[in-house]
């Protein structure tokens, strides 16, 4: 109440101020006739008087309607807020001039993104609907027709602080003679309830991205291990077949292939909820593989390695070493009458790693025909780990046999933790 009562006093003075310097010329204009004119100018004074009163009032309902609240705050014709925003200057810049473009009557609008400011003229409520107030209706002919909005961006650490003027695009003499009907307000708030709105999407919509890449990553997880259960051999059982075999005709022989199945069982256990393995991991395992191989196989199976130490830590997914040699033995060199040997050879390059493993078995056509599932699965595994840039590649090898090679990131951890 004693702000709503201020604001009243403070317009009176400053009318009745204007009043008196008006008598004044009054006075001066019309010093040599009689007193006549003198009751027009008390007319006109009374008019500017109530109509001063009926502005205030206006504006002061207005302002209790929108606000809830009278205060010097609120019932000033110029508003400020400052705003704290999570995000860098570009983005709330972009914000921030998209919020004032949605103001309803907004005009004019000056963007400036290097220096972080938007300046933006906001029409008035027009009572004439664009036409000419009367000659006699002289506080309409002087109302202020638009507001002005200035906004400013301050950047900082990973945060923006936005500074917002909303003010009568008028002089300081708006600031005694007239009010705004609380459009300055209703400005602020609008714009400020804008960028609260926005900010609110923006933050919703990264959650909902970051929960659906969680979802996306707890699918590609259960995938991979329902692919990772697919690839464990099926030469455990011919293994156990074999040793049960050698127990009765060669028992030295089934006890070196147990000791080798136990090794083979001791790398491959403990990561058997693992999707991810390493290429020194997956060697050790599939040299232990080979040599369970090598019992049945005799002199039939040879095996070379060349693989640099600097890329044992190379990450691969588990069992792709094995799968590759698999397949090598299985459709290239069992079939073949002498065997043969299968290479396995690792090499670097500046943007990426190859894995080969190679034969001269039989080669294509002439060997036995699989199902192709390990391979399908080895790709899709190398897809989801690894990204699009990994893949494998499987050509024939001269003079005879099959060249498999794993194409990896030279990144490859890289790639891992962003899949």
């Amino acid at each position: 109440m004693f702000a709503s009562l201020a604001l009243i006093l403070r317009i009176l003075l400053a009318w009745a101020a204007a009043i008196v310097v008006a008598g004044f010329v009054w006075s001066g204009i019309f010093s040599g006739m009689d007193d006549g004119p003198g009751w027009v100018f008390g007319l006109l004074a009374m008019f500017l008087a109530v109509t001063a009163i009926g502005s205030c009032i206006t504006h002061i309902r207005r302002v209790w309607l929108i606000a809830g609240r009278l205060d010097g705050t609120t019932l000033s014709s110029r508003q400020r807020r400052q705003i704290e925003l999570p995000m860098d200057a570009g983005p709330a810049f972009a914000l921030l001039e998209k919020a004032i473009a949605e103001l309803p009557r907004v005009e004019d609008i000056e963007s400036a993104a290097g220096s972080l400011q938007v300046r933006a003229y906001v029409r008035r409520v027009d009572p004439y609907n664009g036409r000419p107030p009367s000659r006699w209706n002289l506080p309409a002919r002087l109302a202020i027709r638009r507001n002005s909005v200035l906004a400013t961006v301050t950047p900082g650490q990973g945060t923006s602080s936005v500074t917002l003027l909303f003010e009568p695009d008028a002089g300081v003499w708006a600031d005694l003679l007239a009010v705004d009907e609380g459009s300055n307000f209703e400005n602020a708030e609008a714009v400020t309830r804008a960028i609260t709105r926005r900010v609110s999407e923006q933050r919703r919509d990264e959650q909902a991205a970051a929960e659906q890449t969680a979802t996306e990553k707890e699918l590609s997880v259960a995938k991979l291990n329902l692919l990772h259960a697919q690839v464990e051999p099926h030469f455990l059982y011919n293994t156990l077949a074999n040793a049960q075999v050698l127990t009765r005709t060669d028992p030295p022989r089934a006890d070196q292939m147990l000791g080798h199945l136990i090794q083979y069982l001791r790398s491959s256990l403990p990561s058997v909820d693992e999707s991810m393995s390493t290429l020194g991991v997956e060697l050790e395992r599939t040299q232990a593989y080979l040599e369970i191989l090598k019992i049945r196989m005799g002199a039939r199976l040879a095996l070379q390695v060349d693989v640099p130490p600097m890329l044992l830590t190379l990450p691969l997914p588990s069992m792709a070493l094995q799968t590759l040699v698999e397949n090598a033995i299985k459709h290239g060199l069992e079939p073949k009458p002498g065997g043969g040997t299968v290479w396995i050879i690792a090499r670097a390059f500046d943007d990426h790693v190859t894995l080969t493993v190679a034969d001269d078995g039989l080669g294509f056509g002439q060997g036995t025909s699989g199902t192709g599932i390990g391979l399908k699965n080895l790709r899709e595994r190398l897809r989801l780990t690894c990204g699009d840039r990994a893949g494998v590649a499987i050509v024939s090898n001269f003079p005879s046999g099959v060249a498999a090679t794993i194409t990896l990131p030279r990144d490859a951890r890289e790639a891992i933790h962003a899949a």
